[in-house]
């Protein structure tokens, strides 16, 4: 317990605390002229909304993607694998840059778009794709394990008693996984909501319409604004910490309901 609270203090409370404090230098209404200005408040709904979305396609298609390495054996399986942890490995400015140059007006896939007057790069889409390759591993590497243990007995006596495939699915499987996908999408929808390296190229930056918070508290820190970026972060973190509680509240619950 104390090695556990010493690790949480030095790791956690004491950077979060000198956030507080560094914030706390502003007067009640310079803190709130500083975090309700509209280009911070477009700056929140850019980072929310596009990592709340990120985090849903992840919820989705990384349960497709669990369930097929899973439950198939096809060649190449190991390779795809392998692959899922890419984005944990790659730099996040690489990362930002490969999507720039794939999804820009005259890349690879943004031109073949460009005719239907669909734009991706240095748009909200843009910051989304950027975010779903980034956090797609997190649910996928919570929902494997799950679905490894998964007794299949349960699932085989379903179907024999004439339920359909979709129905045990819904019935018998997804009950047992609903915790760790909430698990996954509250991960991801983390990672997301901080990301910087990958989304700072493809989201092109324009105060207003796609720059993101975490930009801008780089943008004031470079204006030596330190206590505006101090207040904009702890806005951030106060809204991220009421997200997550809510979402690991709602797992705790579905927990309790499976026991």
């Amino acid at each position: 317990m104390g090695f556990t609270i010493l690790y949480m203090g030095l790791i956690v409370l004491i950077p979060l605390a000198g956030l507080v404090v560094k914030a706390g230098g502003l007067s009640l209404s310079g803190f709130w002229e500083a975090v309700t200005a509209p280009r911070v408040l477009a700056s929140y709904r850019v980072s929310f909304t596009t990592a709340f979305a990120a985090a849903l396609v992840n919820l989705i298609f990384g349960l497709l993607l669990a369930w097929v390495l899973v439950r198939y054996r096809f060649p190449g399986k190991r390779l795809i694998d392998s692959l899922i942890d890419l984005p944990f490995a790659l730099p996040t400015a690489v990362a930002g840059i490969a999507l720039s140059t794939i999804y820009a007006p005259n890349g690879w896939i943004g031109q073949l778009v460009a005719p239907f007057g669909l734009k991706i790069a240095y748009t909200p889409l843009g910051i989304t794709i950027a975010l779903i390759f980034i956090g797609v591993p997190f649910v996928v590497r919570t929902v494997q394990p799950v679905l490894h243990d998964l007794n299949r007995d349960t699932e085989e006596a379903a179907v024999m008693l004439g339920a359909y495939r979709l129905r045990v699915f819904i019935k018998v499987i997804l009950p047992q996984l609903w915790p760790a996908l909430l698990t996954g999408f509250a991960l991801a929808f983390a990672r997301g909501i901080g990301e910087y390296g990958s989304v700072v190229f493809i989201s092109g930056n324009m105060p207003l319409k796609t720059e993101i918070a975490p930009l801008l508290i780089m943008t004031k820190l470079e204006q030596y604004d330190y206590a505006g970026a101090a207040a904009v972060a702890l806005v951030m973190l106060i809204i991220s910490f009421i997200l997550l509680l809510l979402i690991n509240m709602l797992q705790w619950r579905m927990n309790r309901h499976a026991l």
